[in-house]
């Protein structure tokens, strides 16, 4: 087929070609350039997914705390957040990092309302989820902004990454542990009255030492607000472990400041499913 057997005209078919070549390359030209700038805020971790995430969070918790928390700004705690960790190392951000963002979002805790957990996160949640009477760090405003996320910088740049950032464990200084480190000392360094902590009666050792309840947490407590600390063992049918026989418990009494009173409790993992499942239940009959 040639130019003539499309229209009667061979030199206007051409001059159609012509033109169709440019707007050919313009149209690649705006899609490589549209990939590029996706790849950029999203292929790397994308600042404005977190952004979002964080903002949501914090208004959404702001909005069910109502008058009470009316004069905190969640594009202040962004900023503060973003403050901490952006241009640094990610390996090179220490806990001490955070402070500006610990005072902003400072929250007292009421007495006798504290719940700490270590290999009970799950349990814990779903029942403090229900339940108003206990709150953990999670339930504190910055707790309940980031738990779960992942961020990191970059040395000597302004980007904001949630890809390709260290594990818990790459080292030790990296921006997600260090923040939690922080958080959790503050948290149990507030924590007043009657205190309480939810283990795991179903692991090989109910206190861990390297935990952060155990390696941040207990070092934190302070015993001239803290009176008790009562221990929630959680237990499953077939779990035989009691307050006496775990030796890692001991440990844990000899953690705590002896002013501090110790008392341990088995508490069935059926009747904490029973309150969650029941908010009738008055929390006093969990355990």
């Amino acid at each position: 087929m040639n130019y003539q057997d499309v229209d009667g005209d061979p030199g206007r078919n051409k001059n159609r070609v012509k033109l169709l070549i440019p707007l050919c390359v313009i149209m690649i030209v705006s899609v490589l350039v549209t990939v590029l700038v996706l790849w950029l805020t999203l292929g790397t971790g994308s600042s404005g997914s977190l952004q979002a995430t964080v903002m949501s969070r914090c208004e959404t918790y702001l909005k069910d705390q109502g008058a009470a928390m009316s004069q905190i700004s969640c594009e202040k705690i962004w900023e503060s957040f973003k403050q901490a960790f952006v241009g640094k190392d990610p390996c090179d951000v220490p806990p001490e990092s955070y402070d500006p963002l610990m005072r902003m979002t400072f929250q007292v805790t009421t007495c006798d309302r504290t719940l700490f957990w270590s290999q009970t996160k799950d349990m814990v949640h779903n029942f403090t989820a229900k339940r108003s009477c206990y709150s953990t760090l999670e339930d504190t405003l910055i707790g309940f902004i980031l738990d779960g996320l992942t961020w990191c910088g970059r040395k000597n740049s302004q980007e904001v990454l949630t890809e390709g950032c260290p594990g818990w464990t790459d080292c030790v200084n990296n921006p997600v542990r260090s923040f939690w480190n922080r958080a959790s000392a503050a948290f149990a360094g507030c924590a007043h009255g009657k205190v309480s902590v939810m283990l795991s009666g179903s692991t090989p050792t109910a206190f861990n030492p390297n935990s952060i309840f155990g390696s941040v947490e207990v070092k934190h407590f302070n015993s001239t607000i803290m009176s008790d600390l009562k221990v929630l063992l959680v237990t499953t049918e077939s779990d035989t472990k009691t307050c006496e026989s775990d030796a890692s418990l001991k440990d844990l009494q000899k953690a705590l400041d002896p002013k501090i009173k110790y008392q341990c409790e088995i508490v069935p993992q059926t009747n904490i499913q029973n309150c969650i499942a029941q908010p009738q239940i008055a929390c006093g009959d969990c355990w």
